[in-house]
């Protein structure tokens, strides 16, 4: 294993009985990066992440994380390692500090690297203010901040979190994201999964997991740049009508509804914004408005998801 991969896996399969969770997965993870795991729930993230973090044997396949086997040096990576998962492992029934010490103990930290954590954590936090308040008091997005302080009390590698944004609002999730980039600049490995396609925008790489197999490896970047098709958003005053007459048309490559928009992906060339639109008026529906647009990730998936089929 390379010095500058945090996590490196080859093949990696779990069975459950002749249940096949995860499939043949091969990752590579830089050091220092932020590594979006992306899949739907049940599409075998989180079995990966426990075989990774050394608490699920594989049932075939290798692995390193931080430089120690999965198999053979379970122990050796849970030491390196903070973990985060969307339930925040805090007891609701302590206050902040208390969860803060707690950990501390249950990490083992003596005195000294004991305080350090603390100040630390308080710092990633900034929950500082509020640290007699009991845990079950404080608002979702301040319990997420508290569980993430805790996932790097014992100043690990490499941490994953596993939908840590889940049931969180947006204006909390975009300030966790400056949290991850925070720990990143400091050389800290981040592995993230979470359903939210609009987050994996901020990570340096993702990887795409679907039934339990690995669909694509790339930074979004060069997932946008290698969509094949053109990509026109139109606005409608019958969104629906339109929906339904250009699903059935043999040019069209994917439709799909944004908001009140409609994404119509089409084999490249075959129309410009003009005649997509006198293509459509030609249906009898009116258009408002056609911009040939950028694909988002989220059509990069859809997209990938429909090939695997």
């Amino acid at each position: 294993m390379h010095n500058s991969l945090s996590i490196w896996t080859k093949n990696l399969v779990k069975k459950f009985g002749d249940f096949v969770s995860v499939d043949n997965v091969s990752l590579e993870v830089k050091t220092g990066e932020i590594f979006g795991f992306i899949g739907a729930n049940g599409a075998g993230k989180t079995t990966t992440i426990r075989m990774l973090c050394g608490i699920l044997a594989p049932t075939s396949g290798e692995g390193k994380v931080n430089g120690y086997d999965i198999i053979d040096e379970p122990e050796k990576i849970k030491s390196t390692i903070g973990y985060m998962s969307q339930k925040f492992s805090l007891y609701n029934d302590l206050t902040v500090e208390e969860n803060i010490d707690f950990f501390c103990g249950a990490y083992k930290l003596n005195n000294q690297k004991a305080r350090l954590a603390k100040k630390r954590a308080f710092e990633i936090s900034g929950l500082y203010d509020v640290k007699h308040t009991l845990t079950c008091d404080l608002p979702v997005g301040w319990k997420q901040k508290l569980a993430f302080a805790i996932a790097f009390l014992h100043d690990p590698q490499l941490v994953f979190l596993d939908e840590p944004t889940a049931g969180v609002d947006p204006i909390s999730r975009r300030e966790f994201w400056d949290l991850i980039y925070k720990v990143s600049s400091e050389g800290v490995t981040c592995f993230v999964t979470t359903h939210y396609l609009d987050e994996t925008e901020y990570c340096t790489n993702i990887a795409f997991i679907n039934n339990g197999k690995i669909v694509v490896q790339d930074s979004p970047t060069n997932l946008k740049n290698h969509y094949q098709y053109d990509l026109f958003e139109v606005m409608s005053s019958d969104i629906l009508k339109l929906f339904d007459i250009l699903a059935g048309e043999f040019w069209v490559r994917e439709i799909s509804i944004f908001g009140a928009t409609l994404h119509i992906s089409i084999d490249k060339y075959t129309f410009n914004e003009t005649g997509l639109a006198k293509e459509i008026e030609s249906k009898g529906i009116k258009v408002n408005s056609i911009t040939k647009i950028s694909p988002s990730i989220e059509d990069v998936f859809v997209n990938l998801i429909k090939k695997q089929g």
